[in-house]
């Protein structure tokens, strides 16, 4: 845990590693998943790398570097394992939807379309991660964690009930909900 939060964990090693490698291959992409929420203000663990990518990025990555320092999941799978550090690495496409993967309003946005900061990488903003988080935790009943993460969101920026005017409607009123929950108060 402390070389997590110190930053110097196999989980921060690979992402530096597939940082430098999309880079070294043009692909845009931006952080999703658990390291998006530590970025923006929840400090949790998490086991993997979240990539958002666009499939002809995908195709970049797997075409120039499996076989290479990452190996498949499994034949055919979106997500790799870094061989040097054996920490999983998903991507998630642009353009595809989030929790069950049905079509619903809530989609992956392009990485491309992400601002990226003078230092440091791409990182879905906040309002992004929140809608992604709520569509997937709403219609995955696996994806529990999602609904964990916007109520650690909210409280870690102290958001209020108005910033669920900001989300799309399809997600308001699970915000609204998981806002409530925020509010009570923790052992």
């Amino acid at each position: 845990m402390d070389a997590f939060f110190a930053g110097g964990s196999k989980v921060h090693r690979t992402l530096a590693r597939v940082e430098h490698a999309l880079q070294e291959l043009g692909v845009d992409f931006a952080l999703v998943g658990g390291l998006a929420v530590y970025a923006h203000g929840h400090q949790r663990l998490t086991g993997d790398v979240n990539i958002l990518v666009t499939s002809q990025g995908l195709e970049r990555f797997r075409t120039h570097l499996l076989g290479r320092g990452y190996a498949e999941k499994f034949p055919g799978s979106r997500g790799v394992r870094d061989a040097e550090t054996g920490v999983p690495i998903d991507f998630l496409i642009a353009g595809d939807y989030p929790g069950d993967g049905k079509p619903k309003a809530i989609r992956f946005p392009d990485p491309s379309a992400i601002q990226k900061p003078e230092a440091g990488m791409r990182v879905v903003d906040l309002r992004t991660l929140l809608e992604l988080k709520l569509a997937s935790g709403m219609t995955a009943p696996d994806r529990l964690q999602d609904l964990a993460d916007v109520i650690t969101l909210i409280r870690a920026n102290e958001l209020t009930p108005d910033f669920g005017a900001q989300l799309d409607a399809s997600v308001g009123d699970k915000y609204t909900e998981l806002w409530q929950v925020a509010q009570t108060p923790r052992d």
